[in-house]
């Protein structure tokens, strides 16, 4: 939610920003408004996967991984003697 209310303000700021100046076009400043949406949408694109990376990588998403993989181990397990 805060991610899209700070995305909308930004783009407010920026159409603001971009009508205050008067000896460019229409077109010009749709134009660069689109170019600063591309790279606003890149820079969050990589934030975000950094930050994907950062939890992924970190001790405690490794310790979460390997704690998943023991309790799923441990009911095969339960369930295999249970079968048998």
């Amino acid at each position: 939610m805060r991610l899209y209310l700070a995305v909308a303000v930004l783009m407010l700021a920026f159409v603001a920003y971009t009508e205050a100046q008067d000896d460019t076009s229409f077109k010009d400043k749709f134009d660069r408004f689109g170019q600063k949406l591309t790279e606003i949408g890149q820079s969050l694109a990589e934030k975000t996967k950094t930050a994907f990376d950062d939890i992924h990588n970190s001790e405690f998403g490794t310790s979460t991984r390997n704690w998943f993989s023991d309790a799923f181990e441990k009911l095969k397990t339960k369930f295999g003697e249970m079968s048998q």
